[in-house]
C-alpha cells in the first residue's frame, strides 16, 4: 500500500480538512474511533484489531491539536517525490524543502500540509 510511515500522530486545527487532505494525497483510510474525538489512520492493510499485517508497517491517529500533540514530523515513503509534491501542492500543501539526495540511499523532501505540520517524504534509490 502506498504512503507507508513508521509512526505518527497528527494534530489538526480542522480535523475534517486534514482527513480530506491525507485521504486524497496518500489514499489513507481515516475513521473516527467510536465514542472519542480521535480518528484512526490506516496506512497499510490491517487485521480485525487494526494491527498492520505487513512487517514494519504502523498505523496511527489524528486528533484535534492540543497538548501534548501540537506538532509532529513524520516521514512517508513515496515512489516519486516530485509527483507527490505536485499532488500535495494541488491539495493545498506547500513544499518547504525540495528533493535532495541522501548519499546513494535515496531522496528526501519536506512539505507543510494545510494544517501547518511539517512532514517528510522519502524515495528509495532502489525499489524492491
Amino acid at each position: 500500500m502506498p504512503g507507508k510511515v513508521v509512526h505518527f500522530e497528527l494534530p489538526a486545527d480542522n480535523v475534517e480538512r486534514a482527513k480530506t487532505f491525507y485521504m486524497k494525497a496518500f489514499g489513507w483510510e481515516i475513521n473516527q474511533y467510536p465514542g472519542m474525538q480521535y480518528h484512526m489512520v490506516g496506512t497499510t492493510p490491517s487485521n480485525q484489531q487494526g494491527m498492520p499485517t505487513e512487517p514494519g508497517a504502523i498505523n496511527g491517529g489524528m486528533t484535534k491539536r492540543q497538548d501534548p500533540v501540537k506538532s509532529t514530523v513524520i516521514t512517508i515513503d513515496v515512489p516519486d517525490i516530485e509527483a507527490s509534491l505536485k499532488n500535495i501542492e494541488k491539495l493545498g500543501g506547500k513544499t518547504v524543502k525540495k528533493k535532495e539526495a541522501v548519499a546513494d540511499m535515496g531522496f528526501t523532501a519536506y512539505f507543510k500540509d494545510p494544517e501547518g505540520n511539517i512532514v517528510g517524504l522519502w524515495q528509495s534509490a532502489r525499489r524492491m
